[in-house]
């Protein structure tokens, strides 16, 4: 069982240096506490999922590049998300419109540092699936 996340909910980043926001829009037709609720489809950045602040990974080729040219100086650059694939979704079996809703366990791979992107707070604490 998991918290359902809706619209609001934040997520982080494990090489992130702040948490970003979660905005549901690959579904319009069902909502948990007014909002619209998530499914694992909801991956696109700055459209779905918002910045963590700054990204710490040398995976990043934009921190690797920075940090190359600053002599070796971690120089963390901004913490973009690039979904690599969909939300790992811990309950598959409820579906909206087709996909598995996205749940407070869910997991994300980002492909630009490859960290790995979890729910800290789903948005509402009501519904649990």
């Amino acid at each position: 069982m998991g918290v359902l996340v809706v619209s609001g909910g934040t997520a982080v980043c494990t090489f992130g240096t702040a948490p970003g926001t979660i905005n549901a829009t690959s579904q319009s037709m069902c909502f948990g506490c007014s909002k619209p609720v998530a499914t694992i489809k909801d991956t696109a950045a700055n459209v779905n999922i918002t910045p963590f602040g700054m990204c710490t990974s040398m995976a990043n080729p934009q921190v690797a590049a920075a940090t190359a040219a600053a002599l070796g100086v971690l120089t963390p650059q901004p913490c973009i998300p690039a979904a690599a694939g969909t939300w790992t979704p811990a309950n598959p079996a409820v579906l909206v419109g087709g996909a598995p809703c996205l749940t407070g366990d869910s997991q994300l791979i980002c492909g630009n540092g490859m960290g790995t992107i979890g729910i800290t707070f789903p948005g509402q604490t009501t519904i649990v699936i």
